[in-house]
């Protein structure tokens, strides 16, 4: 004779797997989200998300000094501001905030990777890599206030047209940034430098 509460629990069982099993693709089909950091300094904080899938080489960087602490040793600041009214002698005009390790860098330059490749832009909030010639980005960055298109590849702010290498984005904490580039400076330098206290990933 049929065990009818047997069969219930089997049935029932059976029902279970095959959901989970419909379930299985679109769970591995969900994409992995990009990494978040917070940025804190003596003016507040700064939450960001790095382009690691659309920037491997810059955000690569980036994080690996994060996770080994580069920015973490009390000499990273940012030091140096951008605004309309600071470049007279500069054609084309940018607004940004650049920090790093400044002259106590000693990570090694990275390969340049131009928003040409990324499909990334230079907008409001953006992390770029910092950068003298093509190849030489090691561990400066910079923050745009507003869209900075000259920026990107082609752009005229830079004489050799490659722009800059976009690796991330501001998601909370302009207000930050925005306070920070409001600082009193002496030819885009800032007269007292903001402390980066600490820059590590968000889980």
């Amino acid at each position: 004779m049929l065990n009818t509460k047997r069969h219930k629990s089997q049935t029932g069982l059976l029902r279970r797997l095959c959901l989970l099993g419909a379930l299985l693709p679109f769970f591995a089909c969900q994409p992995t989200p990009n990494p978040r950091v917070v940025i804190e300094t003596d003016r507040g904080a700064i939450t960001a998300e790095i382009y690691l899938k659309e920037a491997p080489i810059s955000a690569g960087q980036f994080l690996k000094l994060v996770d080994e602490g580069y920015y973490n040793r009390g000499n990273a600041i940012f030091y140096r501001v951008t605004r309309a009214d600071n470049q007279p002698n500069d054609s084309v005009k940018i607004d940004v905030i650049q920090g790093g390790l400044y002259q106590a860098a000693d990570a090694p330059a990275i390969a340049h990777e131009t928003t040409q490749a990324t499909g990334l832009h230079h907008l409001d909030g953006t992390l770029s890599m910092a950068r003298a010639e093509p190849g030489t980005a090691s561990s400066e960055f910079f923050i745009c206030i507003g869209d900075q298109p000259e920026l990107d590849f082609g752009g005229k702010r830079n004489p050799d047209g490659q722009g800059f290498a976009v690796f991330g984005q501001v998601t909370d904490g302009m207000s930050t940034v925005k306070a920070i580039q409001a600082l009193p400076d002496q030819g885009q330098y800032l007269t007292e430098p903001v402390l980066i206290r600490s820059i590590r990933r968000l889980p």
